[in-house]
C-alpha cells in the first residue's frame, strides 16, 4: 500500500498488513496519564521549563487535549525550553475527526480538572531508589488495564484502539525496564531535550537496578535462611543474579517503573484479543510493548502480538541522537521478551519545515519529538481521511493560531 505519509521502519510486512486492515477506519483514543519523581530531577526533561512546570504537565495536556484552546485552562501549557507542546497536534486531529477521547489517571499527584477515570493508582517515586512503587498498586493497576481494554475494545466493531500516554521522565523509566528486561537499550532510547541526555539516565538506571538487586537478593537470603544466630547470617548465600532471569516483569514496574506502563500494558494485552492497537509513542511505549510480551510469557497471559504496531512521528523514529529503531529491532532478544517478536515501527511523515510558526518549526531542530500521541494521531488521519502534509500543517498551525490569540 502506497502511502508517503506513513513509513514503516520494522517488520514491514506485518504493517503493511496492519495499515491495509485499518485503512478507511476511525480510531478510539486512550490516553494514560501518570507521573513520576523521576521527572523532577534537574535535566531529566524538556517537557516543562523547571520541576516546578513539570508537575503539572500531564494535567494540562489533557485540558487541552479535552477541551482545546479557547478554554480557560486550570493547568495552563508549560513554557518549554523551545516549540510547542505536542498535545497541540493530537488535538487539531481529533477536533477535527470528532475521534472519541478518554482520559486515564494512573498516579498523578493531583487531579486534572478533565473529566477523567481515574484508576486508583498513585505517583511512582524516583527510580534510583529501586522502589518506586508498591507491588500492590502495579497489580491493581495491571488489572484495571486488562479491565479498560476489554472495555473499550468492546465498542470497537472495525476499527482500532490508539493507547498513548502522558508521563513526564517517562522516557528514563522505560529504559529501566527495557533494561531490566535484558534488553540492551543504554544510548538508543529518545528524549524531549534536542540531544539527548544518555549518560544522566543511565547513570539513574543502574543505581535503581543495583538497589533493586540487593533488595531481592537480600529476600532470597531471609527466605533460603532463617537467621537463628549470629554466625548463621554470615554463612547466607549470597548469589548475584541476572536481572533478566530472575525478575518478575510486575516487580520490575514497582521497582523502577512508573504507573503508566502497567496500565498501557493491560490495556493492548486485552484490546488486541478482539481489535486492533496502536501503541502512541517511541521509546516508552517500545518499552510498553516488551513489558507485554515479558507479562504474557511470565503470567501465561493471551494476546494477538500481530494485531499490536508502536506508532510515533519521524522526530522520534529518525533521532539522530536516539536509535529507535535499532531498539525496536532489539525488542525480541530479551530473555523474557521472545514471544512478542518486534513490533512494526510506523512513523508519519509530518513535517514542519515549512511552517510559518518558529514554535512549530524547532521540532525540526530536535527540540520536541512526540507526546500525548502525537505521531498516532497524524497516522489516524491519513489513515482514516487520507489527509497529506498540508491539511495537517494547516490543522495544526489553526490550533497554535487560537492558543496564540486565546492567551493574549
Amino acid at each position: 500500500m502506497p502511502n508517503s505519509q506513513i513509513r514503516i521502519y520494522t517488520q514491514k510486512e506485518q504493517g503493511e498488513e496492519w495499515l491495509q486492515r485499518y485503512r478507511g477506519c476511525l480510531p478510539v483514543f486512550a490516553c494514560v496519564l501518570g507521573f513520576t519523581e523521576t521527572g523532577l530531577i534537574p535535566g531529566i526533561s524538556a517537557a516543562g521549563r523547571t520541576p516546578e512546570d513539570r508537575k503539572y504537565t500531564a494535567c494540562a495536556d489533557a485540558e487541552f487535549l479535552y477541551y482545546g484552546a479557547e478554554h480557560k485552562a486550570q493547568y495552563p501549557l508549560p513554557p518549554l525550553a523551545a516549540g510547542a507542546s505536542p498535545v497541540l497536534i493530537s488535538r487539531a486531529v481529533f477536533e477535527s475527526l470528532k475521534i472519541p477521547v478518554h482520559l486515564f489517571n494512573a498516579g498523578l499527584p493531583q487531579s486534572p480538572a478533565v473529566p477523567v477515570i481515574d484508576l486508583g493508582g498513585a505517583p511512582a517515586k524516583c527510580l534510583s531508589g529501586g522502589a518506586a512503587m508498591e507491588i500492590t498498586t502495579v497489580h491493581h493497576l495491571f488489572e484495571q488495564g486488562l479491565l479498560w481494554g476489554e472495555r473499550l475494545a468492546a465498542n470497537i466493531q472495525q476499527g482500532y484502539l490508539i493507547v498513548s500516554e502522558c508521563v513526564v521522565g517517562g522516557t528514563t523509566t522505560a529504559l529501566a525496564i527495557l533494561t531490566g528486561l535484558g534488553i540492551e537499550a543504554a544510548g538508543k532510547v529518545n528524549s524531549s531535550h534536542p540531544v539527548c541526555n544518555h549518560a544522566q539516565k543511565w547513570t539513574l538506571v543502574q543505581t535503581g537496578l543495583e538497589k533493586m538487586m540487593v533488595s531481592k537478593e537480600q529476600e532470597e537470603i531471609n527466605f533460603q535462611s532463617p537467621i537463628q544466630n549470629p554466625s548463621c547470617a554470615e554463612s547466607a548465600p549470597k548469589v548475584r543474579l541476572k536481572i533478566q532471569n530472575s525478575v518478575d516483569p510486575l516487580q520490575l514496574v514497582a521497582a523502577v517503573g512508573d504507573p503508566m506502563q502497567v496500565v498501557v500494558a493491560g490495556m493492548a494485552i486485552a484490546a488486541s484479543r478482539s481489535c486492533g492497537v496502536m501503541l502512541a509513542g517511541g521509546t516508552q511505549m517500545l518499552a510498553v510493548y516488551a513489558l507485554i510480551s515479558a507479562i504474557a510469557e511470565t503470567y501465561t497471559l493471551s494476546w494477538r502480538p500481530e494485531a499490536v504496531v508502536v506508532g510515533t512521528t519521524r522526530w522520534v523514529a529518525e533521532d539522530p541522537t536516539g536509535a529507535t529503531v535499532d531498539l525496536a529491532l532489539s525488542l525480541g532478544k530479551g530473555s523474557l521478551t521472545q514471544s512478542g517478536r518486534t513490533p512494526p515501527l510506523l512513523a508519519t511523515h509530518l513535517s514542519f519545515a515549512d511552517s510559518r510558526y518558529p514554535q512549530l518549526r524547532a521540532y525540526e531542530q530536535g527540540f520536541v519529538k512526540e507526546g500525548i500521541g502525537a505521531g498516532a494521531a497524524c497516522i489516524a488521519a491519513h489513515l482514516s481521511q487520507d489527509w497529506q502534509q498540508h491539511q495537517l500543517l494547516a490543522a495544526i498551525e489553526a490550533q497554535l493560531e487560537r492558543l496564540s490569540t486565546a492567551s493574549h
